[in-house]
């Protein structure tokens, strides 16, 4: 899969669920020491985040995806062995009762 540097909340929750099927974490990174309401997400900790599988999908939020995007370079060096993205619009653009509906396939 050829990842983007950026996924919006609907492009994660379908990513993260798409990915799951094939055993492939996807984390969501909290870098501000704010976690998401109703969202599952794990503390920045380089030490703690090198412990997942290699080929994990860490997605980092700020409060408004600006400042992970400006240091997703860092992250990706930080972390060659696994996907870096930022999460667009940060934890400022998070709806959190959004969901994914199942699509019927009739």
């Amino acid at each position: 899969m050829n990842y983007p540097n950026e996924w919006t909340q609907k492009e994660f929750l379908q990513n993260k669920k798409k990915l799951a099927q094939k055993d492939v974490d996807v984390l969501l990174v909290d870098t501000i020491l704010s976690p998401i309401e109703k969202a599952d997400t794990i503390t920045y900790n380089p030490y703690e985040l090198k412990q997942y599988p290699q080929g994990s999908v860490f997605v980092f939020y700020c409060d408004t995806g600006k400042a992970t995007l400006d240091r997703l370079g860092e992250y990706k060096q930080k972390f060659p062995q696994y996907t870096c993205i930022s999460l667009k619009g940060g934890r400022g653009y998070w709806r959190k009762n959004m969901m994914l509906l199942e699509e019927d396939d009739a």
